[in-house]
């Protein structure tokens, strides 16, 4: 009898190895159950929906088409200093808004580069804040050749990536606006001709970038070496030096335009266009739009504004040293310009027009000295005032240090930043 019981023990230890092995037991298994844990789920993020100020609506008619009826921005916008009236058709709006939510519960809006606008809404109402966008210098070397003008040479040397259409324009700008006292783009440039710039470009916190200024130039032009270094003189103001520190500025500027296409030069026998005739032309013909501005070459005294023969409508200048410069064919004067007028250097004095002996909108410019007419490329201008003996010693040192990053050698440390 032991020895049976003992056989069918064996028996059913011997069954259940076998099952456990296959993992296929002959009766239910009993697995003790776990409770379930049901953990709060986080709110998810918002996700923003852009919607952009329309042409003639408010900005309580941009939040009611996203669902904040009644919106009131007045003490809102005090409260925060901002004035809503100065916001323009075309800024876009980015509002926060939770999926199962029927109401925004944040509102972005860039005002401007420097600023944005963040709008919040909480239990108690919409609070504000005015915050400043971060922008970020780096400086940059840029060259091109120029073939044809200096506006092409520049768009087609750096890339998109680097600047855009728009800041490779201001570039342009920035570099005639240097060179003002020394070249007249429309004529002074020719193909070879090159330009190396030292840049601050600015990058936003938000990957924005946009040209931010110069802080150094070489140009190659009519054989000519320029250089330009950015300095502040003793009072604070930012210029730009030679390599000797005097300034680029001079007592005239090169054109009186900044539109500077010129159509004729000056000559001693030009087949005039009306007339029909050949005969002396004093003066040079800048090419621009009607209504283009026309500046004050120098600083001077108004002789001249009124209808003047072939001329048409005039303006001349009388300034130092027995110089008068004549602005003709204007289409209409500047406020304020009249006989006796003081007017500065740059001041807008006129518009192109094509009053007189004109066959097209231009200016006619003449430069005289003691009555003579004089071309004014060719006419010696003095040297632009230099920068105090105090601090030559540390422009000196900053000039080498920017002509080093110019010719892509490598300095230690960045090199300044002109910001106001």
């Amino acid at each position: 009898m032991r020895r049976l019981l003992l056989a069918g023990s064996a028996a059913v230890v011997l069954a259940a190895w076998v099952f456990a092995v296959r993992g296929n037991w002959p009766w239910t298994r009993y697995v003790p159950s776990t409770p379930s844990l049901t953990l709060p789920s986080a709110d998810p993020t918002p996700e923003p929906i852009l919607d952009t100020l329309r042409r003639g609506e408010t900005i309580s008619d941009l939040f009611a088409r996203q669902g904040v009826a009644g919106f009131e921005l007045g003490q809102l916008a005090r409260s925060i200093g901002w004035d809503p009236r100065r916001m323009r058709a075309g800024l876009v709006f980015s509002f926060l808004r939770h999926p199962h939510d029927s109401l925004p519960v944040g509102v972005t809006v860039r005002t401007g580069p420097e600023e944005r606008i963040r709008l919040h809404r909480a239990s108690t109402g919409w609070t504000g804040v005015r915050e400043a966008v971060r922008w970020s210098p780096e400086v940059i070397r840029l060259g091109a050749s120029i073939h044809q003008s200096l506006y092409t040479a520049l768009d087609a040397a750096v890339p998109d990536s680097m600047l855009d259409t728009g800041a490779r324009t201001q570039l342009a700008w920035a570099v005639a606006d240097i060179y003002a006292w020394n070249l007249d783009f429309s004529r002074d440039i020719q193909p070879g001709d090159s330009l190396t710039v030292l840049i601050e470009r600015l990058v936003s916190e938000e990957g924005e970038v946009r040209f931010g200024r110069v802080l150094a130039g070489e140009m190659q032009a009519s054989g000519k070496r320029l250089s330009a270094w950015a300095y502040r003189d003793a009072q604070g103001r930012l210029g730009f030096y030679d390599d000797d520190a005097e300034s680029l500025r001079r007592a005239f500027l090169r054109a009186p335009l900044e539109f500077r296409r010129i159509s004729s030069n000056f000559s001693r026998a030009r087949f005039h266009p009306i007339l029909k005739i050949r005969r002396r032309h004093e003066g040079t013909d800048y090419s621009a739009s009607a209504g283009t501005p026309v500046m004050a070459a120098g600083d001077g005294r108004v002789v001249t504004a009124g209808r003047s023969g072939g001329y048409g409508n005039l303006v001349e200048v009388r300034h130092r040293n027995g110089i008068t410069t004549r602005y003709a064919h204007l289409r209409g004067f500047a406020r304020g310009i009249r006989v006796g007028s003081v007017v500065q250097q740059g001041e807008v004095i006129g518009y192109v027009g094509a009053t007189g002996l004109a066959s097209a909108p231009h200016l006619h410019y003449e430069f005289r000295v003691n009555g003579v007419a004089q071309d004014s490329r060719r006419v010696l201008l003095n040297h632009g005032a230099p920068l105090e003996s105090e601090l030559r010693p540390a422009f000196f040192a900053e000039r080498d240090r920017l002509q080093a990053l110019l010719r892509g050698i490598r300095v230690p440390g960045p090199p300044p930043s002109f910001a106001d």
